[in-house]
């Protein structure tokens, strides 16, 4: 049985994650500081790196499934000349190349050929699921697999030489589920030797910035309306609010939808639940947030 208060806090948090934490390790944290063991997150970011995680709390956690699927922002910078088998700063080195350091003109070309529609293998040292068990437990093993490519998304892979000529800094903005310590790989490989992520910042997970991320120390939670959005707002009231917290399935007219959701349904300040469309010109709950008598 459930010792949670009912009151326990419910939304989402903004977090500036730490470098050398997990995302599991945040979550746990958060967890302590709340008060509640329902925390989660959208989009699992490497221990190496910092940034934007976004953190569902209570009954908002069900609405991460509509966050982790976002584009993703992130600054980087990139090592040349030097492999690591986990492809980042954590891994250990595998190779070194003697590479020349590349022009300007080279890396913007090398950029460009990893910007669009890409298919990225997902590197050994990686949360990826195969036949049950995770690459990286396999990895630690000493086992490497075959791993099917995936269609992912760059839509800026901007690049710029800094003060090291063999140290490279990025900005990318990427479909979620793309891996930049590939992109990191891949453009060490096409300027014709190998390279590493040297560090990793994420700034944006969809409409979340990293101006708005706390430490973590400093959690705030935001009401649940935030954690929609990005989502297309419908508002109601009366009846028709009754019948949403009910969870009923409505038709897509009498509610106000267009478009092809989902729907975030709202009343006044708060968000009563995420509707999509449903079959005949009606719309579903995917998730009801409000309880179904007004407290």
């Amino acid at each position: 049985m459930s010792m949670e208060h009912h009151d326990a806090p419910e939304g989402i948090c903004i977090v500036d994650k730490p470098t050398g934490w997990t995302s599991h390790d945040v979550v746990g944290r958060a967890r302590r500081l709340l008060g509640t063991r329902k925390v989660g997150h959208a989009g699992t970011l490497d221990p190496m790196a910092t940034g934007v995680l976004v953190l569902g709390v209570g009954r908002a956690t069900r609405l991460l499934t509509f966050i982790t699927g976002v584009d993703k922002a992130y600054e980087a910078t990139i090592r040349l000349g030097v492999e690591t088998d986990s492809l980042d700063a954590d891994g250990e080195v595998v190779r070194r190349h003697d590479m020349a350091a590349p022009s300007p003109a080279a890396l913007e070309a090398a950029a460009l050929e990893l910007t669009g529609d890409l298919q990225q293998v997902p590197p050994m040292v990686s949360a990826v699921k195969l036949e049950g068990r995770r690459l990286h437990e396999l990895a630690r093993e000493g086992v490497e697999v075959e791993r099917a490519a995936r269609s992912v998304h760059v839509a800026r892979f901007a690049v710029r030489p800094t003060v090291d000529p063999m140290v490279v800094s990025a900005e990318v903005t990427c479909s979620s589920g793309t891996y930049v310590r590939v992109l990191a790989a891949d453009l060490g490989r096409l300027l014709g030797g190998g390279a590493h992520l040297a560090s990793l910042r994420r700034t944006r997970v969809g409409p979340f910035g990293i101006e708005e991320a706390t430490p973590l120390e400093s959690l705030v939670v935001l009401p649940s309306l935030e954690g929609a959005r990005h989502l297309e707002h419908v508002r109601v009231e009366g009846q028709m609010a009754d019948s949403v917290r009910h969870g009923r399935v409505l038709d897509e007219t009498s509610l106000g939808v267009t478009g092809s959701g989902p729907w975030a349904v709202v009343q006044g300040d708060r968000l009563l639940a995420v509707y999509g469309p449903h079959r005949g010109g009606t719309a579903k709950p995917s998730l009801v947030l409000a309880p179904a008598t007004a407290r």
